[in-house]
């Protein structure tokens, strides 16, 4: 009798464990589940605060969720499936007037009164630009300059083109298809770049940011497609596969091991971290003010020239990237879902993918991707990492890189894959948005 007691005790245990084991984000399920009911009934009961504790209670519950969803859902998984699903499913219940209102309230506090979204582009930007290493950023950047803008002359070329054939306006496939493509992501590139139209042109950020997230997000899809065939013709013809490196004389070795994401948190220095990329936020709207550029576009100039120059110590530098690992590793998601709740409209999501657009972002991310594997052979570098590489200029930001490389089993490639994205979707947003400055 008593060995069966201790039988079904050990049962119960190991079932519990297992349960425990099951995370929802990072909380194990029951604490999720508890989380979840707590703000459900007080939603339902109109007890939810209409401020940031309540917008942050539905925007996390919800993105932890959808995300945890889309990075397990087979194939979805591959193309950046938490990311769209953060983004259309709040979308659709929007659309479909399925959120419930005391939620939407906290959410719309959250994001438009307390400008939830600007904090997060402010870590993003101020932590990725500062959080590089030098060596990186500057011998990265001249290993990657020639292909990069080969293969954007290209991409833009044939984007252009293909555009025209299916009736858009060479202005409207340029400014809204291909530069949303290659801004670097939606947190780092849709985000300032929706802020800078907005000003510009005087419309919604919201209709913008409606516009410019399908192009986003079919050009990380047909960037990961793409690194999966590179990978194959490397495996199919040796002479062009570098097996993980970009240049054949080696010279990139020591490039490579340059990687400070294993320095122990400083709670200290992420506080730092946080000040100084509010820092940078706050000089861009002052220099804005003189200069007529939109705010967070001399964010991201001011904070790459203190970067190359060395204007900042570099244990503030460090600060500034582990706040952006932080607010990166856990809001992106709970934005995502912010910004598909309240900014992108379902009814005009629907409606951007046509065929003609489709059409547009494949044959601009493939003609980018072609170019720079024959640049990266004119080059001196292994043609398949060089195609690969320039891929990750249309990535979604850092987690398109990762989806980006996993699909072609060239993890090591990171440092020239964030040069790629992050300062190349940076420079594209800024010439962006000063060119639309000049033209409108």
């Amino acid at each position: 009798m008593e060995a069966t007691s201790i039988d079904s005790r050990d049962i119960r245990q190991g079932v519990w464990q297992s349960i425990n084991s099951y995370k929802i984000g990072p909380l194990p399920l029951p604490i999720y589940i508890a989380i979840a009911a707590i703000t459900i009934i007080a939603a339902l009961n109109k007890k939810l605060p209409n401020d940031i504790i309540g917008g942050f209670a539905v925007l996390m519950l919800a993105g932890f969720l959808l995300g945890e969803i889309g990075s397990r859902l087979p194939v979805f998984k591959h193309i950046g499936g938490a990311a769209i699903l953060c983004l259309f499913v709040p979308s659709a219940l929007i659309g479909f007037k399925l959120m419930d209102p005391e939620m939407l309230k906290a959410i719309t506090t959250t994001m438009k009164t307390a400008n939830l979204q600007y904090l997060y582009i402010a870590c993003l930007v101020a932590g990725s630009i500062l959080g590089m290493s030098h060596k990186v950023l500057v011998q990265g950047f001249m290993r990657m300059f020639l292909p990069l803008l080969i293969g954007s002359i290209a991409a833009i070329a044939v984007g252009i083109s293909v555009g025209w054939l299916f009736g858009y306006t060479p202005k409207h496939t340029f400014f809204f298809i291909i530069i949303p493509i290659f801004g670097g992501g939606i947190g780092e590139g849709i985000l300032p770049l929706s802020i800078g139209y907005s000003e510009i042109l005087g419309r919604p950020q919201a209709e913008l940011i409606a516009m410019l997230v399908p192009a986003a997000l079919l050009g990380n899809v047909v960037a990961i497609l793409s690194s999966g065939v590179l990978r194959w013709i490397g495996d199919k013809k040796p002479h062009l596969n570098g097996n993980g490196y970009l240049v054949k004389s080696g010279e990139d070795v020591d490039l490579l091991k340059t990687d400070h994401t294993n320095v122990p948190i400083d709670l200290g220095l992420m506080g730092a971290g946080l000040l100084v990329s509010c820092a940078f936020f706050i000089l861009g709207a002052v220099l804005s003010e003189y200069t007529g550029i939109p705010g967070p576009i001399l964010m991201i100039i001011s904070a790459a020239l203190l970067k190359v120059f060395k204007l900042i110590p570099e244990k503030i530098e460090l600060g500034a990237y582990q706040m952006y690992k932080f607010v990166s590793s856990n809001l992106t998601f709970a934005i995502l879902v912010g910004l598909g709740a309240l900014f992108v409209s379902w009814k005009d999501l629907v409606h951007a993918f046509t065929p003609g657009y489709f059409a547009v972002c494949a044959a601009t991310v493939i003609s980018l991707v072609a170019s720079g594997f024959f640049a990266g052979k004119w080059l001196n570098m292994y043609p398949v990492e060089a195609g690969i590489v320039t891929a990750c200029h249309s990535g979604l930001g850092g987690t398109g890189d990762v989806a980006i490389l996993s699909a072609s089993n060239r993890m090591g490639l990171m440092p020239f894959a964030q040069i790629s994205t992050r300062i190349g979707g940076a420079v594209m947003i800024v010439c962006a948005t000063l060119l639309l400055k000049l033209f409108n």
